[in-house]
């Protein structure tokens, strides 16, 4: 108990000497680092703002924050008690030795294939990323789930950024009847996609015939669009090419059943026995005069 008297008294006289000191060193610390943060916050969103597309917004914005916490704790140490001027040399050693490093190691540190608001499927999950961190990504689905990914199973898996590029290009798949009018139908299609201001005329659109399948003639229009675009523009091509189609009266393809009736009740062929309930032939195809069932 003796012992510890002298430790109380001196830790007295420091708080005497020194108390105001200290909680003003505190208090700058405090305020400083929630400043810091406010800062950070607010630039990201500005500068998020100013150029949404822009990829190095993320490491600018990282190294701004690293300075004003360093003016803080600068400051912190300066009502300290320590001298500007040893600080200064501290704060310029630690920045190149970590101006060092990060040009040293930057080709072996992996960077994330995406930034906070893209559009992307990792593995099977597809969402929009709404943060990341050292250790994981957090994504939200469209059906509102929230998952958090840990970034290295991101890294050893394939990444789609559906937000890379700034455009995208958009299908338009149809089938017609093969009784239809064709460079009708590729006139039409491709008058669809050139009526909406929200498609490129350079590269411009185009209908391609892409098969001549067994029940139909597929028809597939291609056109551009700006990437934020894409989603509503393609519901949009889909629902004007229906309604455009059955205005011009082109009619599309579907899969029907065929039965075709031998009212004289002749043998099928290859039979030896005569066709039950005058049962001709049954088959799976597409044509316009024949009955549907």
């Amino acid at each position: 108990m003796e012992n510890e008297m002298p430790r109380l008294q001196r830790l007295g006289e420091v708080m005497t000497q020194h108390g105001t000191d200290m909680a003003l060193a505190l208090a700058i610390l405090i305020i400083g680092l929630l400043l810091a943060r406010w800062i950070d916050r607010s630039l990201r969103k500005g500068l998020r703002k100013l150029w949404p597309t822009a990829t190095y917004l993320t490491t600018l914005c990282n190294i701004v924050y690293i300075v004003l916490v360093a003016l803080v704790v600068s400051a912190t140490a300066v009502e300290f008690g320590a001298k500007p001027i040893n600080i200064l040399r501290l704060l310029t050693i630690i920045s190149l030795i970590a101006a060092g490093l990060f040009i040293f190691l930057r080709p072996f540190i992996p960077t994330m294939p995406f930034k906070v608001k893209d559009t992307v499927k990792a593995g099977n999950l597809l969402g929009k990323v709404e943060a990341m961190t050292f250790l994981n990504t957090r994504m939200r689905t469209f059906d509102g789930k929230t998952f958090f990914v840990p970034n290295r199973q991101i890294l050893n898996d394939i990444v789609i950024n559906y937000q890379f590029s700034g455009t995208r290009r958009i299908k338009v798949d149809v089938g017609i009847r093969y009784d239809q009018d064709l460079l009708k139908a590729k006139r039409v299609l491709e008058s669809i996609m050139t009526e909406d201001a929200r498609v490129k005329t350079k590269p411009g659109p185009m209908v391609y015939v892409l098969n001549l399948a067994s029940n139909c003639v597929e028809l597939g229009g291609r056109c551009w669009v700006d990437n934020t675009n894409f989603w509503v523009t393609r519901c949009d091509l889909m629902e004007k090419t229906k309604l455009r189609f059955d205005s011009e009266g082109i009619q599309f393809a579907f899969p029907q059943l065929d039965l075709h009736i031998n009212h004289d009740g002749a043998r099928v062929a290859g039979s030896s026995c005569p066709a039950p309930g005058g049962l001709m032939e049954l088959s799976s195809h597409e044509a316009a005069d024949e009955e549907n069932i």
